[in-house]
């Protein structure tokens, strides 16, 4: 990439800079109404309610702070909501196509219509496989079992709508020996099966508890988390063991009939023994022992199957009803997905001292999710139906009304992109995603001729082969992008990314014109009002103001290269802050 640093790309720069300050005021059509509930909605109500869920939703975000009204910002204009339900839903911006198409669009439930066109599509499978895949493993490299078999399984289960409790079920049962279930068992093979980790890593993930200060004696800053709740999750998996089949050489999980689980506090000495248990609900005692304690009695060469298995008793105390911690971790989790902040911060530190900003929120959600069957999809759409997640990020004035406006969810609030959105935001602000699925849909026609006329119409072979084609790029970004695992709301820069921004060969490929890529089109533009318009939809998925359209004019004309600074433009984008946030 040629060096960035023509005097009058400096300007352009610092408008735009300036312009991503209140990312949320930059001109585009006006915003929509909030959709209603429909018929069909009303039907799936509380039935202790007439209110629909995301209306419900809204009242209680209301009524939880004074002067509620004077803080709130307005609903979003169409260009932010249709940046941000793609991204959101689809895990990627919209093409411009896509973007000239909503914002020309004038009926009144457009918005509702997007949002169940993307629950519906193969892309919000990919994303939610993206999200639980860096919620479950953290971005921890395993051997045991195949990144690609495990993330093409949790892909499935989300285009399936696989509930919730059934995947963790399936989950935590799972060792290994299915062949068909045996991408379930990275959560426990991936981790070595070790006891403490995975026992820690079961009370942050599924129940946001985390107890690894806990193992040895109570918290000692956290009154909630006990040394018997540590053990009492441990207890469940204490007997299990990993155990390497003589024959495949694959790792499994096997089991022994026998062993208690005791612990002793290293600061008063006081020793105790639980039952397996989760949190404070009631111990699982071991029923009178069986003639035969084994199917297959442990041995060098043999896996132990007990009669009895005390960790089949997880995934069953785990989603059962009673176990509120569990579907109000999950409704938290998925509320800090949509709207960039949990209604618990941190995800996993949930506790009495560290309580709900919104508890009758939460305490809703969860409730709710239980009665639909721990429906994900049902959730976000509910979720993204609400005032709340389509509320402008521009509040009226003031840091400090900002701030308080932020944690009443009274407005939008900037969300980082993640790796893998910041990389097919790339592909498809470039034009990349589009060539590349040009060049997939004439190898199959040259391939397939006969089939390949119904084949691309299929919106699934279009996403996978899409995906295939592109996975190098999205390795290459995904690498360079991801910071330590885990769901996160905070946003942490590095050095190497602003590098590869600046001069990373990806970016310089991207922007090198070729038939049908960005810069390409660009260049066919004579008009610079063409070229702005062309430039700004395509990367920010709104219109230029007359600043940065003046901006894009003055900078074209100035220089003698005109495909250079057509690029140049491009990068400057790509590079902002308002293309790496979700506003």
């Amino acid at each position: 990439m040629p060096t960035r640093r023509f005097p009058t790309l400096v300007a352009f720069a610092g408008l735009l800079i300036a312009s991503e300050l209140c990312p949320a005021q930059v001109p585009g059509a006006e915003g929509g109404d909030i959709p209603k509930a429909t018929a069909a909605e009303t039907s799936a109500q509380s039935e202790s309610s007439s209110v629909s869920l995301h209306d419900h939703i809204d009242q209680l975000i209301r009524s939880a702070t004074p002067k509620f009204a004077e803080l709130a910002a307005p609903v979003s204009s169409d260009d932010e909501f249709v940046r941000r339900a793609y991204l959101d839903i689809a895990g990627t911006i919209p093409t411009a196509e896509q973007t000239r198409e909503f914002l020309a669009d004038e009926s009144s439930g457009k918005r509702l219509a997007l949002i169940d066109q993307l629950l519906a599509s193969p892309q919000h499978a990919r994303r939610l496989q993206y999200v639980f895949d860096e919620m479950l493993m953290e971005r921890r490299a395993g051997a045991d079992i195949p990144n690609a078999d495990w993330q093409q399984w949790l892909r499935e289960s989300f285009h399936d709508n696989k509930p919730w409790n059934q995947l963790v079920t399936e989950i935590l049962t799972a060792d290994g020996v299915d062949e068909k279930l045996r991408p379930a068992a990275k959560f426990y093979l991936d981790r070595k099966f070790d006891v403490d980790l995975v026992t820690r890593d079961i009370g942050r993930v599924f129940l946001g508890v985390d107890l690894e200060c806990a193992q040895c004696h109570d918290h000692p800053n956290i009154d909630d988390y006990l040394q018997r709740h540590y053990y009492g999750l441990s207890a469940f998996l204490k007997r299990s063991y990993l155990f390497t089949d003589p024959e495949s050489k694959k790792k499994v999980l096997g089991e022994k009939a026998e062993g208690d689980v005791k612990f002793t506090s290293v600061f008063t000495q006081e020793e105790g023994q639980t039952d397996p248990h989760v949190l404070d609900l009631p111990g699982i005692p071991d029923p009178e022992p069986a003639k035969e304690l084994y199917i297959a009695k442990p041995a060098s060469k043999v896996r132990g199957i007990p009669t009895y298995s005390r960790r089949l008793q997880l995934a069953t105390a785990m989603v059962a009803d009673n176990n509120v911690d569990f579907r109000q971790n999950i409704v938290n989790r998925l509320w800090a997905l949509m709207m960039g902040r949990g209604l618990v911060e941190p995800l996993d530190i949930r506790h009495t001292e560290n309580p709900p900003s919104h508890p009758e929120v939460l305490d809703l959600l969860a409730d709710e999710f239980l009665k639909h069957q721990y429906d994900v999809r049902w959730l976000l759409r509910e979720l993204a139906l609400t005032e709340t997640y389509q509320r402008s990020s521009n509040v009226s004035a003031g840091s400090d009304n900002h701030s308080v406006a932020a944690q009443a969810f009274a407005c939008g609030l900037l969300k980082p992109l993640s790796p893998e959105q910041l990389a097919w935001s790339s592909l498809v602000a470039t034009g990349v995603s589009t060539v590349t699925m040009n060049a997939q849909e004439a190898a199959l026609l040259k391939a397939e001729p006969e089939a390949a006329a119904t084949k691309t119409k299929d919106l699934l072979w279009r996403e996978e082969a899409l995906d295939k084609a592109l996975k190098p790029e999205l390795d290459t970004v995904v690498a360079r992008f991801a910071g330590q695992g885990g769901q996160k709301t905070g946003f942490e820069a590095t050095a190497n990314q602003a590098l590869f921004l600046i001069n990373g060969p990806n970016v310089e490929k991207w922007l090198k014109p070729q038939a049908g890529v960005l810069t390409d089109r660009l260049q066919k533009l004579d008009s610079p009002t063409d070229l702005a318009e062309e430039l700004y939809v395509s990367v920010l998925s709104r219109l230029p103001s007359e600043d940065e359209t003046a901006a894009v004019t003055s900078y074209v004309e100035s220089v003698s290269d005109r495909a250079t600074a057509i690029r140049e433009m491009t990068w400057a984008l790509l590079s902002s802050a308002e293309f790496r946030f979700n506003h």
